[in-house]
């Protein structure tokens, strides 16, 4: 920082504002207008002087004076101040007209809209990211449709290893943390509904509403969410930190193709397990319902059994969580694949897409679900 001086002890900052001959101010600056001491003179300054313009300058008590004594005198003033006036200390007024130059060359800030342009605006982000990253998730299932068409067309390329460390990692490995969720999800429908019924008296009914809710809905959509928070996140992570690290690029670079070393293994694994750890949540969701029913309604497990199998229906009930499940599987697989291909080469861009990831697939899930609910209905299903 530039400086110029007089003396070496630290003065405060003073100033006193005359009236000259001619109707302007005359000013007159003492002590140290340094970064140390010139504080809030210049906003004091600035007031008192109420756009009067400065002729006449007083420095014979001016003692230090840097650049942040020169800002604060410049900025104080309507009108420069004429070179004439610093004839006393020449070297500070050629200090003061370059700052002086400098400030007036600095550009004010962007002046902000309103807060309901603002609105609008986010509004209009929002919606061209929407269209944009629906347009990029198509042109994903078209090469991915492309890769599956391909890996069927040669079937000896198949990466089997990766086929089968996916299917452990994302099936056996999730099925204590899937049986056990739907084992509390089962015990709390058996509760509401023998709580529900039995006011009734058709207590005896919850068995069939335990059937109808694990089968048809509770078991595969509590599944596939927590795959899509289990296996999507982990897709996305894995081939995201690959991107990062240009392992992609070196595939490509090989003539390996990506969707088949990474993708295709992924949606295999998913597409086999998901349905198998659906009918291993049905069967948790049954075991916690039945204890409760046994509990609370002293209905043995031979008898909840014997219900279940007495209603025509039930298998039916069955086939529609199953059917579902294949479905959740592509979807899960899908997007957790396609956001971890998106990531860019910052670990910020990491985080983003694996948050999409689960975001959109646990999303996309319920939507669906609505989707087949509405379709069974029309097919009295």
């Amino acid at each position: 920082m530039a400086c110029v001086s007089v003396g070496t002890m630290n003065r405060a900052a003073e100033y006193q504002i005359d009236q000259a001959d001619d109707g302007a101010a005359r000013l007159r600056l003492t002590g140290d207008w340094s970064t140390t001491s010139v504080g809030r003179q210049g906003e004091r300054l600035k007031a008192e002087l109420a756009e009067r313009p400065v002729t006449t300058l007083d420095l014979d008590d001016l003692g230090r004076f840097d650049t942040a004594g020169a800002l604060a005198v410049a900025q104080a003033m309507s009108s420069p101040i004429p070179d004439a006036a610093w004839r006393a200390r020449p070297e500070a007024g050629r200090l003061y007209r370059m700052v002086a130059k400098l400030d007036c060359m600095t550009a004010d800030p962007p002046s902000r809209s309103a807060a309901m342009t603002r609105g609008f605006a986010k509004v209009g982000r929002g919606v061209y990211d929407f269209a944009a990253e629906a347009m990029l998730s198509l042109a994903f299932l078209g090469r991915l449709m492309a890769a599956v068409v391909t890996a069927l067309k040669h079937p000896g390329r198949l990466r089997w290893a990766a086929w089968f460390s996916q299917a452990e990692r994302t099936g056996l490995d999730a099925i204590p943390i899937v049986v056990v969720t739907n084992f509390f999800i089962g015990a709390v429908v058996a509760f509401i509904g023998v709580d529900l019924l039995t006011q009734f008296g058709a207590g005896v009914f919850s068995v069939q509403l335990i059937g109808v809710a694990v089968f048809r809905e509770f078991a595969v959509v509590i599944t596939a969410v927590l795959l899509a928070g289990r296996s999507a996140s982990s897709f996305a992570a894995e081939i995201g930190s690959m991107r990062m690290t240009q392992e992609v690029d070196a595939m490509q670079v090989m003539g390996v193709d990506p969707f088949q070393a990474l993708v295709i293994p992924r949606l295999a694994a998913l597409l086999i397990m998901l349905p198998l750890l659906t009918f291993l949540a049905m069967l948790g969701g049954l075991m916690g319902g039945m204890l409760v029913s046994w509990s609370q309604l002293n209905l043995g497990p031979a008898f909840f059994l014997q219900r279940l199998l007495e209603d025509g229906y039930m298998h039916k009930h069955m086939m529609v969580g199953l059917v579902k499940a294949p479905v959740f599987a592509v979807v899960v697989a899908a997007i957790g694949c396609r956001q971890g291909m998106s990531v860019a080469g910052d670990v910020e861009s990491l985080g983003r897409r694996v948050t999409a990831a689960v975001v959109q697939a646990i999303f996309a899930i319920i939507l669906l679900d609505a989707v087949f609910a509405l379709i069974f209905i029309e097919l009295k299903i």
